[in-house]
């Protein structure tokens, strides 16, 4: 059989009516293609004719114009040599996230179901910058014995004409990319809609699952069992939902999990206490298994097209499993067959909405500053914002430096809820505005990004520390440019995990080194070219990626951008702790919301009260000590005075001295390798240091101090003392020294200063009749004073 050029071609390919037949064209042979257990009879092939050249056997360097072509030739040779194939994984590219390889493997891989045995017969094709997809892994052999060619195990049947010259082209009319879910006359169709090879025996007569529930299975992972549990469920007849998870006492990582049945507990009227459940446990090996189980129910069972209609989008990944790989938005209308619009992903159940509604607009009636907004695409609600005016009023104060927490995406959670947080005057994470997210895409983040920034009156931020995602990345670059974006220390910590755990302790050693302690661009570079090379790294994809973005994450590069001196290796507590898991319920979220936030503020006003009412103890006989402890909050205080009596134990010495510039050489007594350059300008105020602690955190650093000391500096500049670290960050408003200067900028904060002291003054003013009296007296010649008084 002939072949054009060097690359298998599959031309002309069409979808196909379940009545296929089969058609002369000339000089091609047609290949038609049949639904799942609908195959003409196996005398109508001419084996002997056709032999085992059929189709040629994959071969690394086979090209094809799609993965979709890739996946029927492989799909084609498997009906012939007697196995069947299952779409395995998938790998997107780190520049634009498109997929970049996949991978075809025989139905028996892996171990998730007793049915499989492990096979490791697979092709693997990757994309070209030409745009076609090459085979570059093929391997044959399988570890069980194939079926013969018969009817069981052919999904596509070649039929052949007498007469074929000998230069024939192959035209293929493969298994289309939607599939067809219009009910065959006279044959019985699958309850969901798609012929799956898990439901039909020949002739569409349907048979159980071959899946069942034992101790001791095996997973590589807790989604892959999430996957499995799910399965089982839907050929059962009732559905699941995400149970408790127990995490280590030592580094906090997921041990266990439970996943149950949907009516277990009685939180909902449809919830009936069902006992049904799976639970897995990790292994040192990093794989999960089933230690304990319960079938038994306390319910009726649903039928499988309950069942599969609404499990239809709760899991993605099991979907695309049972359906050959085929995406959700491939799905076709079960009655007319055509292709259903499909809409975005919403991780967000329908029955959220109408609550955190009511609960947006109960609480605008009570706070004018209280602002809500909600996505909508195509007519249908998705992402939902919220921010109360103390937010709005906190973000105007302390929206310089802002962490984006999506940690929900760290498990796989119920609530996909993400919250703004900023760090205030005591060092204290504070609540700048909060959000559900419907899915994860561009679209939807730029859409949050942008309704935030209109809540908090155009001010956008000096740096954001988000996850380092494509999606978010890109959104942060339409919506705040010029905002410095950092990368989530958990994030990178996981991913260190996942790519260098194989390596020793001493490269351990030697890689932290480099990230942390390198002080200029050149000894970066220089350390880590020469970590990869001693370690034959080079060609290490990740390392590679993460070099290009080294600006997002490597210490060196983030120590020049205001970022609250937020630490680079400590993860920042979510502002709402633990109260949100798998297990959050529609009814606990809202009263869980307001009692975290309420103790969050309550410690706020704690830390207010002891700034006040408190003092420090003084170490030292300096000027610039007290004036400090007389402005700074507590907590920033603490900071400055160890800062302050760490300069003690450095030496300076003048290394420079031209014109209007010195600079000293600040190194600690004892240790020659813990030195920075000071650099001080004409006029005094004008300081800085190499170690770049002002520009981080809005705190002079101790190589700063000690060159006070040396030039007999008593007081510290006010220039070098930020408002937001100050007792009073919150009345009045900063210098415009501290704004660069925008009017715009300056209104919005003179509006929220106000704003925020007129609240205090409604609520004190309305606790009794003559409170009442008196404000309203003080309102009134303030007024005069303001020349709006009536």
């Amino acid at each position: 059989m002939g072949m054009e050029s060097s690359s298998t071609h599959f031309t002309n390919i069409r979808s196909l009516d379940t009545d296929s037949k089969i058609e002369d064209s000339g000089n091609n042979l047609v290949i038609e293609a049949y639904p799942l257990g609908m195959m003409p009879p196996m005398n109508a092939v001419d084996a002997e004719d056709e032999g085992e050249s059929g189709v040629p056997e994959p071969y690394v360097g086979l090209e094809f114009d799609s993965a979709d072509v890739a996946r029927d030739f492989y799909t084609f040779y498997a009906a012939r040599m007697g196995f069947k194939v299952r779409t395995g994984q998938l790998y997107r590219s780190r520049t634009d996230g498109s997929v970049s390889s996949r991978r075809f493997v025989c139905s028996k891989e892996g171990f998730q179901i007793s049915s499989r045995t492990g096979c490791p017969a697979l092709i693997r094709v990757q994309r070209r910058d030409s745009g076609k997809w090459v085979v570059d892994l093929f391997l044959k052999d399988h570890n069980h014995g194939l079926e013969s060619s018969t009817e069981e195990n052919h999904t596509l049947i070649l039929q052949k004409k007498s007469s074929m010259p000998t230069n024939t082209v192959v035209e293929l009319s493969h298994r289309p990319k939607v599939k067809l879910i219009k009910a065959i006359e006279d044959k019985p169709h699958c309850p969901s809609g798609v012929i799956s090879a898990k439901r039909l025996k020949r002739g569409g007569e349907e048979m159980q699952s071959e899946i069942d529930l034992s101790a001791g299975l095996e997973f590589n992972s807790a989604n892959e069992a999430y996957q499995f549990y799910h399965a089982f469920a839907e050929n059962t007849g009732f559905r699941i939902r995400i149970g408790q998870l127990f995490r280590s006492k030592l580094d906090g990582s997921i041990t266990s999990r439970r996943f149950v049945c949907s009516k277990e507990g009685f939180q909902h009227p449809s919830r009936v206490g069902c006992g049904a459940y799976m639970r897995i446990k990790r292994q040192d090996s990093g794989r999960w298994v089933v230690d304990r189980f319960d079938k038994n129910h306390n319910h009726e069972f649903e039928s499988h097209l309950e069942i599969q209609k609404k499990n239809l989008f709760s899991s993605k990944k099991f979907i695309e499993e049972e359906i050959g790989g085929l995406e959700i938005e491939d799905i076709v209308d079960i009655n007319s067959g055509n292709l259903v619009k499909t809409r975005r992903e919403n991780h967000i159940g329908s029955d959220w909405y109408s609550v955190l509604f009511d609960y947006c607009q109960t609480r605008q009636a009570e706070d004018t500053g209280f602002f809500y907004a909600v996505e909508v695409d195509n007519g249908s609600c998705m992402s939902i914002f919220w921010a109360d005016g103390r937010s709005r009023f906190s973000c105007s104060q302390f929206g310089d430096a802002i962490i984006f927490d999506t940690s929900y995406r760290k498990s796989i959670y119920l609530v996909p809820f993400v919250t703004f947080i900023g760090i205030n005057h005591h060092k204290q994470p504070v609540l700048l505005g909060c959000a559900l997210v419907a899915d994860e895409s561009e679209k939807s983040f730029t859409w949050l990004f942008q309704t935030w920034l209109r809540a908090m009156s155009g001010r956008r931020p000096l740096s954001i520390i988000a996850d380092q995602d494509d999606m978010i990345q890109q959104a942060i670059m339409q919506v705040f440019p010029g905002t410095h974006h950092r990368f989530s220390l958990w994030q990178i910590k996981a991913k260190e995990s996942e790519h260098l755990s194989v390596m020793n302790s001493s490269f351990k050693y030697e890689y932290e080194k480099c990230i942390y302690q390198c002080q200029t661009a050149d000894e970066f570079e220089t350390a880590w070219n020469a970590l990869l090379s001693r370690y034959g790294l080079k060609d290490n994809a990740w390392l590679k990626a993460m070099y290009e973005k080294r600006r997002s994450w490597v210490p060196l590069y983030l120590r020049a951008t205001f970022f609250a001196g937020i630490p680079f290796n400590e993860s920042i507590e979510s502002f709402f702790g633990a109260r949100f898991n798998a297990q959050t319920s529609l009814k606990e979220f809202v009263s869980q919301y307001e009692r975290g936030l309420e103790r969050r503020r309550e410690e706020e006003i704690k830390e207010d009260f002891n700034s006040f009412n408190l003092k420090a103890y003084l170490q030292t006989k300096e000027p610039l000590e007290e004036q400090c402890r007389r402005l700074y909050t507590l907590n920033t205080f603490r900071v400055f005075q160890k800062e302050l009596l760490q300069s003690y134990s450095y030496l300076g010495f003048k290394i420079y001295d031209e014109g209007a510039i010195i600079r000293y050489l600040v190194r600690k007594c004892g240790n020659d390798d813990e030195k920075c350059v000071v650099t001080v300008g004409a006029s005094i105020p004008e300081v800085s240091c190499s170690c770049r602690m002002f520009e981080f955190e809005g705190i002079l650093c101790r190589h700063v101090l000690r060159v006070f000391q040396i030039l007999d500096i008593k007081e510290v500049p006010p220039c070098y003392i930020l408002r937001r670290w100050t007792r009073n960050a919150e009345y009045g408003i900063p210098c415009e020294s501290e704004l660069g200067g925008n009017p715009r900028e300056l209104k919005t904060l003179m509006v929220w200063s106000l704003r925020e002291a007129a609240c205090k003054y409604i609520e004190a003013g309305a606790t009794s009749l003559e409170k009442h009296k008196l404000a309203y007296e003080i309102m009134r010649e303030g007024g005069r004073k303001l020349c709006w008084q009536r």
